[in-house]
Order: structure tokens, then C-alpha cells, then sequence
């Protein structure tokens, strides 16, 4: 038979992916049977499946009809996160179930081979390699179970389908016929514990199953999108670090904004700037539980000297996140290098800190039960914003070029400011509050006198350019101009002239950024989902609905978003799925929502 280096992994678009998640890790399992991505334990843990950055040598986990396939389809079992992928073959058809089960001890990856038609030949192919596909494991079987083990990691593979090892790979050949249900499991575990017993593999499908649907049925949404919503709200709850209630940005790392270029970033941590966006699409889709985590969360993260705060932590609130590069792994299609950490956990950006004063005030506004300790680190945190707050900065995209004056910046310390005065006077706590009603006065004034262009009628992108920005789209819907200020309307057209383009919204121009890297990248998808937000504030409903609905046919055929979308390739791009992106979908569902009923109310 041929060897693992005879199988390299094809060009998979990520479309072609389904996202499986036990709400400590994730992976990701292709069209083609194979799960080419797994880290464990953790979200950020070393990958022990990596061939989504390489080949089938960096691991991965086929099983697969061994025959030509006719024809493939993928989707996942309706209010859940079990997948299902149905191979049609000449000799009949089979459906290959993926989950991971909702963790009581350790991870775990359950795979169901069930005949639906015929007798269909099939292939099974294990290439387990710890620490990013570098880490060869030493194999032996015990008790009928084969063992994996390498340092401090163990695989441990469950199945009744005799197998055989051979260069290096685990392999097997069996038949599935109509009826048949073949079950395999794989969990990892530290290889120091003691095995723990054995667990009936077809049930935990149906357990896992029956988890999900009892999580979707408290979903509150009514109206337009609901299928998309419900999908983006699994979504986030599948990027959900179980233990502390942290949402990580994407499950991936370095899958790249440009094909075959260097804008590769690791984004299995946590940001604070989705902080907002997330609890308002949690609390009003219904999911005050997790919101309350997520916020609690925060609050754990951001403890501690307010000139310290960073932008993201780890899953447990780490606040150390070197970045380096892998340099046995090429890349997703040759796109080097593979970064694991992220060096933008170093960086001041100044918009963070209004990120932080507006989730807790909105946390208290959405009647989320705090932490006694709440107030007093936000006090902490503005104290040390009034001094700094005049500081350049890095800004929202994490530029790695100099320290610049940028507008949104400027624009999210006011809205620190702002929500605290509005805290003060709505909760009765205590606070400077005229010194800080004079702080945001002297931020705003400054923002329409140095932000705002005259001659292009445009708020923009630094202090004393001439270009404008995406990020500038939340200046109404932070609330620092109404949606109808001359100004914000001149934004939105400028906005529309130097940054829509085949119907998406880039975030900046990297053509004339100093961003510190090469030019050309994707379409950042959220900021199409900020445009369509105005739209709906602004009352242009037509306009907000061709662009939800462009959005929505770019997702994968399981209704998942990466960061980005190549126009040019018809394809996305980046990390995968994203958690700011399926934010977007739920919080432009929800403003269309509330901006339709508004323009019935006034219609009537």
C-alpha cells in the first residue's frame, strides 16, 4: 500500500471545511474525510493533526471510501455540531459522522461510518505528529487499543477494525454495507494518567447530539436569517474556552489574508475589542449565561496595572504570547510563515480601553450579575486613560509600522469616558464625573477638528491624512455622532467611493498604509457587516439587506466565515471560521431587526 509521503494533502479551500469543538478545542474536517487540524488540549495547545499548514506528513486523520467518489455533501446535523459528510460511490453510499463529545474528562473525536446504500470499500489513515507535525509518537497497542504516545502527549485510538502500522502511519481497509455503523474514537490525554474506561462510542453521537439541541433551544431570535444566526451562535459557542468562558477569535492560526503572502497571524486567543459586539449578540439572542462568562472573563484578564492592558489574552487569560515562526511547516498553499503567538499582544492600541468601560456598561445596562470589584478596576483603567489618552497607537488592525495618531482610536477613549459618566448617573456609583464629562468634551473636540477632512467631507483614517478607514463606521453606532450628522453621512460616502468594491468593504487601503507589511489582502468581512449596520440606521433597508444577503452566500455550504473573502478567487481567506465575522451576521440580523420595526412603527 502507499506510504503517508505518496498522499499529499490537496488544495482545500476552506469552504471545504466543517468546524467540530468539544468547547475546549476544535478541529477542522475536510470534504474529503480528513481532519487536517486539532490542537490539544487547548485551543492554543500545539497542533497534533497539522496538515492544513502542509501534507499529510505534518498529521492528519482520513477515512475515506477507497474508490473514485461520485459526488460529496457536507452539513451538520440540524441545532448542532455534528457533521455529517455522504460520499456517493460506484459501489453504493455512505455518510461519515464527526463530532467531538461535550467534555467530561479528556478529548475526544467520535467518527461513525454508517452504510446508506450498496457495499462501499473503505480506507482509514492515522498520522498522528504532536507539536505542529513534528513530533513522531511511539505506537503499541494494549488491551486491543492503540496507544500513541510522545512526551507528555497520548492518543489513544478506540475502534473494532483491525489496523496495521506501516511507514510511520496507522492504517485499515474495511467494507461498510447498507445498515452497517463502524465507530472510532481517538482521545488525547496526558500519557502520565491512567487510561480511563472505555465509553459506548455509537451513544456519545447521540449524547453529543441531544447537548446541542437543548443549547439551541434557548435561542430567542425571531425574524429575518434566523438559520444564519442560530449557526453564527453555535459557532461562537464552539470558540467558547469551557472553563474560563473566553471566546478565541478562530480555532486556526495562519491561514493567510493573501494567498501566497505574509499576513499570517495566529488567532487562537482572545481579543478584547469583540468584547462588546459579543455580549450585545449573546444577551439578545438569549444567552445571558455565556455573556455573563465571557464578561467575567474580561474582568480576570484585564486585573491588574492599567498601563499594562493588553489587546488579547489566552483562553485563561495568559497574558505572555510570544510569537514565533514554524519553520518545518510551508504554510496553507505555500503561504509562509506559520506564526505560533501573536506579537500583538505587545502593541498599545488605545481603542481597548473603551472596548472594556463599554462591555461593563452594558453589561450592568443588560442586567448581567457583576463582580463587586468591577467599578474599582474601571476607575483604574480611566485614570490611567485621562493621561494617555492624547498617546499615538497602533490602532484597531495592529499595524506593524510607527505609532500613529488614528481616528477610531481617539474615537473608542471617548466612549470610555462617555460610558463612564453614563455609568455614574445611571447606577449611582461613585466618580469624578464632571472632570470625566470634561475629559470625553476635550477628546470629541479634537476628533471633528483633526479627524475630519473639510475638503473630502470625511472623517479619516490618521490624524492629517487624506485616506479613510472601515473602522470609522462605528463612530454612529458608538454613539459618538447621530447616524444623520453631515459628517458621518460624508464618512459613509467616502467610504463608499475609496473602499467598496465588488460589493465588500476593505478595511483600509493598503496600497497607502504604512502598515509595516506588503500590500493586498482579502476583504475583512466584518467591516461589510459595519456598513450594513448604517445602512439600517440610516434607514436605507434596501441597501442593508443586498449587503446581508451578499455576505451570506459567501459562507461555507455549513453557513461558516473566515476573516476575509478574496473577491479576486471567489474564495475566503484568513482564519477560519472567524468569531468577529459570525458576530457581524448576528448583529446586523438584530439592527435590521429593530430599523424595520422602527420604519413599520413610523409607517403606521
Amino acid at each position: 500500500m502507499s506510504t503517508a509521503h505518496e498522499h499529499p494533502r490537496t488544495s482545500t479551500r476552506l469552504e471545504d471545511y466543517v468546524l467540530i469543538g468539544d468547547t475546549h478545542t476544535a478541529a477542522l474536517v475536510g470534504i474529503d474525510g480528513s481532519i487536517d487540524w486539532l490542537c490539544v488540549p487547548r485551543f492554543d495547545s500545539p497542533a497534533c493533526f497539522a496538515a492544513l499548514l502542509g501534507d499529510a506528513r505534518n498529521g492528519r486523520w482520513k477515512i475515506a471510501p477507497a474508490g473514485g467518489v461520485r459526488r460529496t455533501e457536507q452539513r451538520y446535523r440540524e441545532g448542532t455540531l455534528v457533521a455529517e459528510t455522504e460520499f456517493e460511490t460506484e459501489d453504493g453510499t455512505i455518510r461519515l459522522t464527526d463530532c467531538m463529545t461535550i467534555r467530561r474528562r479528556h478529548c475526544q473525536v467520535v467518527r461513525v461510518v454508517e452504510g446508506v446504500r450498496g457495499r462501499v470499500p473503505m480506507e482509514m489513515e492515522l498520522i498522528a505528529r504532536f507539536d505542529y507535525g513534528s513530533v513522531v509518537p511511539w505506537a503499541r497497542r494494549v488491551d486491543g487499543v492503540l496507544q500513541l504516545i510522545a512526551g507528555p502527549d497520548q492518543l489513544r485510538l478506540h475502534s473494532a477494525v483491525e489496523t496495521h502500522g506501516e511507514n510511520l502511519t496507522t492504517k485499515a481497509t474495511f467494507v461498510v454495507a447498507e445498515g452497517d455503523r463502524v465507530p472510532f474514537m481517538l482521545e488525547w490525554q496526558p500519557s502520565f494518567v491512567a487510561p480511563l474506561p472505555a465509553i459506548d462510542i455509537l451513544a456519545a453521537v447521540d449524547e453529543t447530539a441531544a447537548w446541542w439541541r437543548r443549547w439551541t433551544a434557548r435561542f430567542a431570535g425571531k425574524g429575518d436569517w434566523q438559520e444564519a444566526v442560530l449557526r453564527s451562535l453555535i459557532t461562537l459557542k464552539a470558540l467558547t474556552y469551557a472553563p474560563t468562558g473566553g471566546i478565541v477569535a478562530a480555532p486556526t492560526t495562519s491561514l493567510p489574508e493573501q494567498i501566497g503572502g505574509v499576513r499570517n497571524w495566529d488567532y487562537r486567543f482572545c481579543w478584547l475589542r469583540d468584547a462588546t459586539f459579543t455580549l450585545d449578540a449573546l444577551v439578545l439572542a438569549g444567552y445571558d449565561k455565556e455573556a455573563a462568562a465571557w464578561r467575567d472573563w474580561l474582568l480576570r484578564a484585564v486585573a491588574g496595572d492599567p498601563s499594562a492592558l493588553q489587546i488579547l489574552y489566552g483562553p485563561a487569560g495568559e497574558r505572555r504570547i510570544d510569537e514565533w515562526a514554524v519553520s518545518w511547516l510551508p504554510g496553507y498553499e505555500g503561504s509562509a510563515p506559520v506564526r505560533i503567538g501573536n506579537a500583538a499582544s505587545k502593541q498599545f492600541q488605545l481603542d481597548v480601553y473603551g472596548e472594556v468601560i463599554d462591555s461593563l456598561y452594558l453589561a450592568r445596562r443588560l442586567d448581567l450579575q457583576g463582580e463587586d470589584f468591577a467599578w474599582q478596576l474601571e476607575t483604574h483603567l480611566l485614570d490611567f486613560l485621562e493621561g494617555a489618552w492624547k498617546r499615538p497607537d497602533e490602532g484597531i488592525w495592529e499595524v506593524r509600522g510607527p505609532r500613529q495618531d488614528f481616528t477610531h482610536s481617539k474615537v473608542m477613549a471617548w466612549v470610555a469616558f462617555d460610558r463612564a459618566v453614563k455609568t455614574v448617573e445611571r447606577f449611582h456609583v461613585p466618580g469624578p464625573v464632571d472632570r470625566w464629562r470634561s475629559v470625553a468634551k476635550a477628546i470629541h473636540d479634537e476628533v471633528c477638528a483633526r479627524g475630519f477632512d473639510a475638503d473630502l467631507n470625511s472623517f479619516v483614517q490618521v490624524y492629517g491624512a487624506r485616506r479613510t478607514d472601515a473602522s470609522l463606521l462605528m463612530i454612529p453606532t458608538v454613539g459618538f455622532l447621530p447616524v444623520d450628522d453631515p459628517r458621518v453621512i460624508g464618512t459613509v460616502a467616502a467610504i463608499e467611493r475609496e473602499l467598496l468594491g465588488d460589493g465588500y468593504v476593505r478595511r483600509y487601503s493598503t496600497e497607502t498604509t504604512e502598515d509595516g507589511l506588503p500590500s493586498g489582502e482579502g476583504t475583512f468581512l466584518a467591516c461589510s457587516f459595519w456598513l450594513a449596520d448604517v445602512y439600517a440606521l440610516m434607514g436605507r433597508l434596501d441597501d442593508c439587506r443586498r449587503m446581508m444577503e451578499r455576505l451570506l452566500a459567501v459562507r461555507s455550504r455549513t453557513g461558516l466565515l473566515a476573516e476575509e473573502y478574496d473577491v479576486g478567487r471567489q474564495r475566503m481567506v484568513g482564519n477560519y471560521p472567524q468569531a468577529i465575522s459570525h458576530v457581524g451576521l448576528i448583529r446586523t440580523a438584530l439592527t435590521w431587526r429593530d430599523a424595520e420595526k422602527a420604519t413599520r412603527r413610523h409607517l403606521a
